[in-house]
């Protein structure tokens, strides 16, 4: 079977990545790389050579890369702390940022201390992404997940059937509008922790092609302002908290102080905090509950 070797594929991968505009053209070109090869990507340099088949296959998929479309939809794969999502058409891919979140909620669930099954609710769930990955790192949990979209719910449930499938303790995935008065109303004043990464985006931002082109519109923008979903949001955020429980909302990096003024105004939370992501961009707020 005849071979090629991998380096100066991937470096010419990386030139045409980087010509298309691509913003990491080499990791990108490394990632397709293991994925045609079927390996992790920190073992590519035990895999030095490729067949021709393969080397056809990595520059089919680097050409539609440097069409602009998203990564992972080429992989069909996104990551959320130690789990692996399917993604694709139809769903919103996840952002690394939002692993702050993830990581924001497992710190409160491991220092809360529960006596009893914490509950957990994921609202905007999207492909289920911090929904699933709770529940992989608390088996304990019991995890509640909110998405109105129908196309994205079906990848959220083919991702929770997996999990589960896979031994993690099962969510719930609920078809739901999290503005609405009742959406999880059973949970009223019960829920321990609670997280949201909703539609945020102002309308009139200017988006990179893999967003503007691939990801679900609903999924991105939230009016005007960014803040046409999350608004209203708070009020069922408020609901569904018991006292001293907390909640995080990601949102644009403009509307960090808007956020926590709007958790401020309720008169209901405390403790409201605005975190920052790596870059030191706003990145979501964070409150807990009063007693009142």
């Amino acid at each position: 079977m005849s071979r090629v070797s991998l380096r100066p594929a991937v470096l010419e991968a990386v030139e045409r990545l980087r010509v298309a505009g691509v913003h990491s053209p080499h990791t990108d070109a490394e990632f397709l790389a293991a994925h045609v090869l079927g390996v992790e990507r920190p073992r590519l340099a035990l895999v030095p050579m490729l067949t021709v088949e393969q080397l056809a296959e990595f520059r089919k998929l680097v050409d539609r890369r440097a069409e602009r479309v998203p990564l992972q939809h080429l992989t069909g794969v996104a990551a959320m702390g130690e789990i692996d999502l399917a993604v694709g058409s139809g769903v919103f891919v996840p952002r690394p940022e939002t692993e702050l979140l993830f990581a924001w909620a497992l710190a409160h669930l491991e220092a809360a201390g529960h006596e009893h099954p914490p509950i957990v609710v994921d609202l905007c769930t999207g492909s289920g992404a911090l929904a699933l990955a709770i529940a992989h790192a608390r088996p304990d949990a019991e995890v509640y997940a909110v998405e109105i979209d129908p196309a994205a719910r079906e990848w959220a449930r083919r991702n929770a059937d997996r999990q589960a499938a896979q031994g993690d303790t099962p969510i719930h995935l609920h078809a739901g509008d999290v503005t609405d008065r009742n959406v999880l109303s059973p949970l009223n004043g019960r829920v321990d922790v609670l997280v949201a990464n909703p539609p945020y985006i102002p309308e009139d931002a200017v988006l990179d092609p893999e967003v503007a082109d691939h990801d679900p519109h609903r999924a991105l923008f939230g009016g005007p302002d960014g803040l046409s979903v999350i608004t209203p949001m708070i009020t069922t955020i408020t609901r569904l908290l018991r006292p001293g429980a907390v909640a995080a909302v990601e949102h644009d990096d403009t509307n960090g102080p808007q956020v926590a003024t709007l958790f401020a105004n309720t008169s209901r939370f405390t403790a409201i905090i605005e975190h920052p992501d790596l870059a030191g961009k706003p990145r979501f707020v964070a409150a807990r509950r009063t007693a009142n």
